[in-house]
């Protein structure tokens, strides 16, 4: 569905956004409430660091704000216009899927912030 060479597979799977080889969180799953934001130290195939510099992930609060938006406008236009929902259980649905999608939106959000600034480089995958 998505290519391997391409940011959106880096965002969307959690891959190594240089060598797209790797995940960069330490569990897969999102889920793991205790895990979800432990990530590797670095790449293991290109030894990329993921922790920039200090504090790095802190811009992601920003895009995770953008991010948290777009999964509340989905759930008012799913719950306001597929099933004509009163303002109550719209107000609900907005604030039920806030809350179920958080690990998401938080690897998300990392996601997005680490991929623009770490570019992926088609070379290394062909060294090794």
């Amino acid at each position: 569905m998505f290519y391997k060479d391409s940011k959106l597979y880096s965002i969307l799977t959690g891959a190594c956004p240089k060598c797209h080889q790797e995940s960069m969180y330490t569990d897969k799953n999102p889920y793991h409430l205790s895990k979800t934001l432990e990530m590797n130290e670095e790449c293991s195939h290109c030894h990329t660091k993921y922790q920039i510099e200090p504090s790095f992930f802190y811009g992601a609060m920003y895009v995770s704000y953008a991010v948290g938006v777009a999964f509340a406008v989905a759930a008012f236009v799913i719950s306001a216009v597929f099933f004509d929902a009163s303002r109550h259980y719209v107000f609900i649905s907005i604030i039920g899927t806030l809350v179920v999608f958080a690990p998401v939106i938080m690897r998300l959000s990392r996601n997005i912030w680490i991929n623009f600034f770490v570019h992926y480089d088609k070379n290394l995958v062909k060294k090794k």
